[in-house]
């Protein structure tokens, strides 16, 4: 069976509504079923679904949704969403530009995407739909700017391109830096415009953002010391090498336990097990894409996809600017149907060399890489941030994405500049 054809078949699983999980494990054995000579037999798939999610760095994901989760019902993300609302929510679009620059924040506890989504928008969209914002700009606000989480260090696909590599990971979280920066700026500039051609109940705004002036900022900054404090801990772990992001995510869950129950008294122990139970029904339909994207990517490789979009590329393309233009194109359609780790370990090996033979920096290509495959989070038919915006509110993914699409649109800007403009992944590193 031909690539063309499997993607064709999957596409029709998509169109008859068959779910993306299971379409994935459909096309995954296809290719063995009719060629009984090829490799990736059901036994293989089924081997490579589980060994897929037998990841330790995957364990931060669910670790982080947890402690999103905890955060959100012990108000400790709340109050960390009220600092930035304290200073620019009475601006236009203040409201969600805070959720955005809260995103930015969170990104630099849990290095996920999905986790980031989880976290903020569990706290935030409520809010936003309570003070008359429309709520899948709400939910899609959240679901797009969640994929900072991957950008900002401490970033799981950085310290997976570093092993795929060899490059250093503390160098592409530096990198990641200014990036993550300029793609926040970027959708508070859409967010500014949309507020300025939709309108807001600015008296609502006001007495919520008056609520917390009447407090002074040393009485926000009082309250939410502890909750400021989380990850300057969790980064401290991380930094000072003390703890993996995964060990790292494991120590934000019992913080925020501690902090909830003993220092703002907000939560009960018979809180506890309604939010773990919540948590595997946000995390488990997640982690079935995960694992069947991740035997899908496997089957790819063995079909010598990868190899031979590589072999095409180079072939048929001289130009170094064409040639940064056509590996984007490719990977923006990697993201949308592949998971950014399997995605990462997978190609890093075939276009690195690629990207370094028209002399582009490999710190500077990590971070266009993993730029690209963050749109992944948001274009369907996997934009994983989608699924979880999409639980959290029950707005169908397909809504979401459509009413993000401005949103994407300045995510790819953001890479356009970034993959032509070295510096701003290097300026930190020294420059080019």
């Amino acid at each position: 069976m031909s690539a063309l054809a499997v993607f064709i078949i999957f596409f029709l699983c998509l169109v008859i509504a068959i779910p993306i999980s299971i379409g994935l494990g459909i096309v995954s054995v296809l290719p063995g079923a009719f060629d009984p000579s090829f490799t990736a037999s059901g036994t293989f798939v089924i081997r490579s679904m589980l060994g897929g999610i037998d990841s330790f760095p995957l364990l931060a994901v669910p670790m982080f949704v947890l402690s999103g989760m905890i955060m959100a019902k012990g108000g400790i993300s709340k109050k960390i969403f009220d600092v930035f609302v304290f200073f620019i929510g009475k601006f236009t679009a203040g409201m969600p530009c805070a959720v955005i620059v809260t995103c930015l924040f969170y990104g630099a506890i849990s290095g996920s995407g999905p986790a980031t989504v989880a976290a903020v928008g569990s706290m935030t969209i409520p809010i936003l739909i309570k003070l008359g914002y429309d709520k899948v700009f709400a939910t899609s606000i959240v679901a797009v700017a969640g994929g900072l989480g991957v950008i900002i260090p401490p970033s799981i696909p950085f310290i997976m391109f570093g092993m795929a590599s060899g490059e250093s990971v503390s160098n592409l979280f530096i990198a990641g830096i200014v990036p993550g920066i300029l793609i926040g700026l970027l959708l508070m500039a859409y967010a500014v415009f949309y507020c300025r051609t939709h309108g807001e109940d600015k008296e609502k705004i006001r007495k919520e953002v008056d609520e917390l002036h009447e407090k002074g900022f040393f009485g926000v900054f009082k309250d939410s010391f502890f909750a400021i404090l989380s990850p300057v801990i969790i980064l401290g772990c991380i930094y000072a090498g003390i703890a993996s992001p995964t060990e790292a995510a494991v120590i934000s869950v019992f913080y925020s336990i501690i902090v909830s129950m003993f220092v703002y008294r907000s939560m009960k122990v018979k809180d506890l097990w309604p939010m773990l139970v919540e948590g595997v029904k946000t995390y488990a339909p997640i982690l079935f894409i995960l694992a069947a994207s991740t035997a899908f990517s496997r089957v790819l490789t063995l079909m010598q996809v990868p190899q031979t979009i590589s072999e095409w590329i180079l072939g048929n393309f001289h130009n170094g600017i064409v040639i940064l233009i056509v590996i984007n194109i490719f990977l923006l359609f990697v993201g949308m149907v592949m998971d950014t780790t399997p995605a990462i370990l997978i190609l890093t090996p075939i276009l690195l060399p690629i990207a370094t033979a028209i002399g582009m920096n490999p710190i500077h290509f990590g971070v266009m890489m993993v730029v690209n495959l963050a749109i992944g989070f948001v274009t369907p038919p996997i934009g994983v941030n989608l699924f979880v915006a999409s639980s959290l509110t029950d707005i169908p993914i397909m809504q979401i994405a459509r009413k993000a699409m401005p949103l994407i649109l300045c995510f790819l800007v953001a890479l356009v500049l970034i993959t032509f403009i070295p510096q701003i992944s290097l300026i930190l590193l020294g420059g080019a």
